[in-house]
């Protein structure tokens, strides 16, 4: 394994709020950073927030509130997220800094000096949700084939990437380093795609006029980048400020970019293309994994079936949620998750195998030899070469991100070592003084044995390893580098004293028997967050006529209406401007807030709101089915 590590996640973009698959990229990477430090690696462990773009934008003016202000709310999300998940990245790059965009314009200016930036006028179907160009053959009856919203005819004139040039090369490259991208399935979907399709040129800007949270470009100020020069840059970039003595020689290129099927074909295909144009070392691994489904479902906001990641570590501990992430699915494949599957895995392997080990190894050897270690006089040497073996096991494994394989080969251990119980019998032994040095060897290779898991866990379950760990050993195991060193049967010292342990991993089959989806958003699980039917009763709703709008100067997105409520005309300011035009409001029927305390928006005041739904970039007023006269009781 390498002397330097340096493995990135995608940065995730800003507007999401963290959700299972976030969480599952994360997880992995962090094994795989623990791991290699524990080897004696230097590691540089990357992940962050993509904030650029058009939504981002839309997001912060409909909370009236600046961009740049917007991000620094949205990705401290993130970071609450990684800090309970025990995630020990390095730095986080958010592409707002100033050294990453700095970063960003010094390439773009090399590549346009270089010919590989030219101007063109450009004419196609865009969609503003995804924020992206697509194809006549990809459009799906006027909708955007990811996102199904409708996409509008956009010609301008436009900077591009050419990209086109790279096919060939980059054919030759995947097929020349079989680990490039992995798993083999998705190495020949991007195989697939490449031989079967022209490779188009890459459109990287957007005017200044049309969006405006971006990159400015070097060579033309009226021109934004974001999106692919903008995002797929910060794993280049964070190596120039983010690691230690900010190296980029050292550090580039990076080892293991983890990323999610969704987005093998942008980093498979765009990113190393800007790498051969900018004349950079390609990584040496893209690895794409699988999605996490419910009933063979994709997780939507809309559908309610999101799983919240805070959730089911407060309910079932970070060690156990990391644990089932990894030994449940096979890395790169696409699982089903369902609470009962995570109780299921934390009674059997954890509870079961795991803890009962642990508790019936710690209290028999409180009992025969007071918690002392005894001294074998001997050695189990299929014991030893199983503990001893598996070291490389992990290494081959790990190398691979097989974490499934991983754990398989560390549950060898504990299942041998509870089969070891049962077939030497120290309960037995004990009653039979002729058998005491037979003790000693049992009692010592179980303590020992564990030690071995301690250590071979801790990149999975962190808390459970060094605690573990220490209990037998009185040392952390945390700081340790180049663990190999401990990883030699017999290092556990005879005469250390183990005391018995609470109970590590006490069973949740109880739990099975609650609604699997309340660790989705679907339910709330505090009550405290519901109202009663008294409490929506003080929202006074009513029906409303707009009888005139105007845009409110100087904002573009404040629309001041004179509504009819029935017993009066009210002025209502609402953030629909983006939406709406004002000359669209006139004669709508909407529904009002009638007791909301007045405000001032842009200096104008607002006697009221009305209300509105929103999904994504999508927002529509919400109105009565059917003619009702103003000043109608919404309840």
């Amino acid at each position: 394994m390498p002397d330097r590590f340096y493995i990135t996640t995608p940065i995730y973009y800003v507007n999401d709020i963290p959700h299972i698959g976030h969480a599952y990229t994360t997880v992995a990477a962090d094994i795989a950073a623990r791991f290699h430090r524990m080897r004696g690696a230097d590691v540089f462990f990357l992940t962050g927030t993509d904030e650029h773009g058009q939504k981002v934008l839309q997001a912060a003016e409909l909370r009236c509130v600046s961009p740049k202000d917007h991000t620094d709310t949205m990705c401290t999300n993130f970071k609450k997220l990684w800090a309970a998940l025990d995630i020990t990245n390095n730095a986080f790059i958010r592409t707002t800094d100033k050294e990453h965009i700095d970063t960003v314009r010094e390439m773009l200016q090399k590549l346009y000096d270089s010919g590989e930036i030219v101007k063109r006028t450009y004419e196609g179907s865009y969609c503003t949700h995804d924020e992206r160009f697509w194809t006549d053959k990809e459009v799906i009856d006027g909708n955007c084939p990811e996102c199904s919203r409708p996409v509008e005819t956009i010609k301008e004139d436009n900077y591009f990437f050419l990209m086109s040039k790279y096919q060939d090369r980059l054919i030759e490259h995947i097929n020349k380093n079989s680990g490039f991208i992995r798993p083999e399935t998705r190495k020949n979907e991007v195989l697939g795609f490449l031989k079967s399709n022209p490779l188009g040129d890459l459109c990287i800007s957007r005017p200044k006029k049309r969006l405006s949270w971006g990159i400015p470009l070097p060579f033309d100020d009226n021109y934004v980048t974001y999106v692919w020069f903008d995002a797929l840059l910060n794993y280049y970039s964070a190596t120039c400020y983010l690691t230690k003595e900010c190296n980029q020689t050292y550090w580039w290129p990076a080892d293991c970019h983890i990323v999610g099927k969704d987005i093998v074909t942008t980093h498979a295909v765009y990113w190393p293309s800007m790498l051969m144009a900018l004349k950079l070392p390609l990584p040496e691994m893209i690895f794409a994994h699988g999605w996490w489904t419910i009933d063979g479902k994709k997780m939507s906001k809309s559908v309610g079936n999101v799983v919240d990641p805070h959730k089911v570590t407060e309910t079932y501990g970070v060690d156990a949620f990391r644990y089932f992430l990894m030994r449940e699915v096979t890395f790169g494949l696409d699982g089903d998750y369902s609470e009962a599957a995570l109780i299921k895995r934390f009674d059997t392997d954890l509870a079961n195998d795991l803890g009962n080990l642990v508790n019936r190894s710690f209290a028999m050897l409180s009992k025969y030899f007071d918690g002392k270690v005894p001294e074998p006089p001997d050695i189990d040497i299929e014991l030893k070469e199983l503990a001893e073996g598996i070291s490389e096991r992990l290494k081959e494994h790990l190398k691979v991100l097989s974490f499934s394989k991983a754990l398989d080969a560390v549950w060898e251990l504990v299942s041998f070592l509870n089969k070891y119980i049962d077939s030497n019998k120290p309960w037995v032994l004990a009653k039979d003084s002729s058998s005491a040095q037979r003790l000693a060897v049992v009692m010592y290779s179980l303590v020992e044995g564990i030690r071995f898991i301690s250590v071979y866990l801790y990149p999975f379950m962190p808390k459970f390893g060094e605690r573990l760990y220490s209990h037998i050993t009185c040392e952390p195991l945390s700081t340790e580098r180049n663990i190999n060193a401990k990883l030699k049967w017999g290092t556990l010292k005879s005469g250390s004293v183990v005391t018995t342990i609470e109970q590590l991993f006490p069973k949740m089959e109880r739990k099975d028997k609650v609604d699997e989806k309340d660790t989705t958003t679907e339910v709330p699980e505090k009550t405290d967050e519901l109202i009663s039917i008294e409490d929506f009763a003080k929202v006074k709703l009513k029906v409303g006529k707009i009888l005139s709008a105007e845009p409110v100067p100087k904002s573009n997105k404040l629309i001041k209406l004179s509504v009819d409520t029935g017993s009066e005309i009210r002025q209502v300011v609402a953030g629909i401007g983006k939406h709406y035009k004002a000359d669209e409001l006139i004669g709508k029927t909407v529904i009002v807030v009638a007791n909301l305390k007045p405000a001032k928006l842009m200096g104008v005041e607002s006697h009221g709101m009305v209300l509105a739904a929103s999904e994504g970039d999508v927002l529509k007023l919400v109105t009565p089915d059917g003619d009702l006269p103003a000043g109608s009781v919404v309840k």
